[in-house]
């Protein structure tokens, strides 16, 4: 800023700057309604002008309109002076001092708060309110214009600019290209059903795409998710990492030269809030000097608002304030945001998941872009498949869908089928079969009962049975299964 913009700077806010704002405002109405939203009458110090401020924001929000001078002589004994010049010529001044004005009168009254908020240990609030006051804008952002460059706005579209894919084909397939920024997604599941797996999967697809990746966990230790990944990158068994350290440090290492992306593990206390996520964030980006691009956060239902003390018991409000704020972080930070949920108890009797299945209730549902539940049983995941249903998609019409994914028991790898492989359910009842057949054997003197599928001794009564019976009881036991 040059000496000139200096002088015209304004320092001390007196009655007379009060009187020439509200001047300003009245000469021009147009002024007042862009001054609108960030107008309060508690910024003005002198009460007079208080009053008139007041009276003025009550009747506009009533009326749509702002009142008559006669009006607001009446009401609040002031006398507005109607500036000879036409104030038009001047708004940008006004508009820029008047933008200023609010921001340091929403600054002192954060700041004179404080002590009482400090005193009753309610911290995050006095972040909050410290951060909104100094965020305090006029609207400047007028959106796209629709009409003057539609060939640069669909290349940008086609080039998924700002988009970034999941590393699963068919994932990407439902969602129309992958995963946005400045969206949240959230991967639901029972526990045990592979939550954490989903998002270090994420992870590593993304850091061999050459993202810089940063992965928070609230639940599992940095060393756990760590080991996690050597499987995922080396494909050894997570205990077999141990026994070939040497191989595992040079496929690692080579891997990350190839891909030039990163991955940073970083365990967060049970209990954190979105500004402490915001503070790492920052601190990592200053100290690493590289730009994130994607966080993972392992899980939503750990944290804790940041701006409300809510109880333990309202999960409803307590998930709806985490959700949001979350949601802002990636929009302020321009990150693909993933995440994971609970679901609830009466999720475990069903074979497909709706947002009444969330734990906390439609909260999270609602303010989330993506949410995708994970579907799973012991036998699914020892035949070597996950099942994923879009329950919420902002961005696409895969809503009610599923894909089925392969899932690696010794690595720990989550990939796309190849095209000729069987889905999730008949790789189970394949898997089921092949276990019957390990540990069923019926021999010539047996029979297997379709009911239990106990195997037992055949009796006299028995002898009699046409042996393909026993086939056939095989087969409804397998059904049924």
């Amino acid at each position: 800023m040059n000496d000139k913009d200096d002088a015209s700077e304004i320092n001390d806010y007196s009655k007379d700057i009060e009187d020439l704002f509200i001047s300003f405002m009245m000469s021009n109405k147009d002024l007042f309604v862009r001054c609108k939203g960030i107008i309060k009458s508690g910024y003005f110090d002198d009460k007079q002008n208080r009053d008139t401020v007041a009276f003025i924001e009550g009747y506009s929000t009533s009326f749509s309109i702002i009142p008559s001078l006669d009006e607001i002589r009446a009401v609040t004994k002031k006398d507005i002076r109607i500036m000879e010049v036409d104030a038009a010529v001047h708004d940008k001044w006004f508009l820029r001092e008047f933008e200023k004005f609010c921001k340091h009168k929403a600054l002192r009254d954060a700041i004179l708060a404080s002590p009482e908020m400090l005193d009753q240990g309610r911290y995050g609030e006095v972040e909050a309110t410290i951060k909104a006051a100094v965020q305090i804008a006029l609207v400047k952002d007028l959106g796209l214009d629709y009409f003057l460059d539609p060939k640069s706005r669909l290349e940008a579209l086609r080039e998924n600019k700002g988009q970034c894919s999941t590393g699963w084909k068919s994932v990407d397939d439902k969602l129309f290209g992958g995963l946005n920024k400045g969206e949240i997604t959230i991967f639901a599941g029972q526990s045990g059903a592979g939550k954490s797996l989903f998002l270090q999967n994420l992870a590593v697809n993304w850091a061999m795409a050459g993202m810089n990746v940063v992965y928070l966990s609230l639940e599992l230790s940095e060393k756990l998710c760590a080991m996690r990944v050597d499987a995922m990158i080396t494909g050894y068994e997570t205990r077999d990492v141990m026994r070939n350290i040497d191989d595992v440090h040079m496929k690692i290492r080579a891997s990350q030269q190839k891909h030039q992306g990163s991955l940073r593990i970083k365990q967060m206390p049970n209990g954190c809030t979105t500004n402490d996520l915001r503070a790492f964030i920052k601190e990592y980006e200053i100290q690493s000097g590289k730009k994130v691009d994607a966080i993972l956060v392992d899980y939503l239902d750990l944290m804790s608002p940041m701006s409300k003390k809510i109880s333990a018991e309202n999960l409803f409000v307590k998930d709806k304030y985490v959700t949001e704020e979350l949601r802002n972080l990636a929009v302020e930070l321009d990150i693909v945001t993933v995440s994971a949920s609970q679901l609830n108890r009466g999720s475990y009797e069903e074979i497909e998941f709706d947002p009444s299945h969330i734990a906390g209730g439609i909260s999270k549902v609602n303010t989330a872009d993506n949410v995708i539940g994970i579907f799973t049983s012991a036998a699914m995941k020892e035949g070597g498949r996950y099942q994923i249903q879009f329950m919420k998609t902002r961005s696409s019409s895969g809503v009610g869908s599923k894909v089925d994914l392969a899932f690696n028991n010794k690595s720990l790898r989550i990939s796309d089928l190849e095209e000729d492989a069987d889905n999730a359910i008949t790789a189970t009842s394949k898997n089921i079969y092949e276990q019957l057949k390990k540990k069923s054997v019926v021999r010539s003197n047996e029979k297997l009962d379709p009911e239990s599928g106990e195997i037992t001794k055949f009796t006299q009564n028995d002898i009699k049975v046409n042996p393909l019976e026993g086939a056939a009881a095989l087969r409804q036991f397998v059904k049924k299964r």
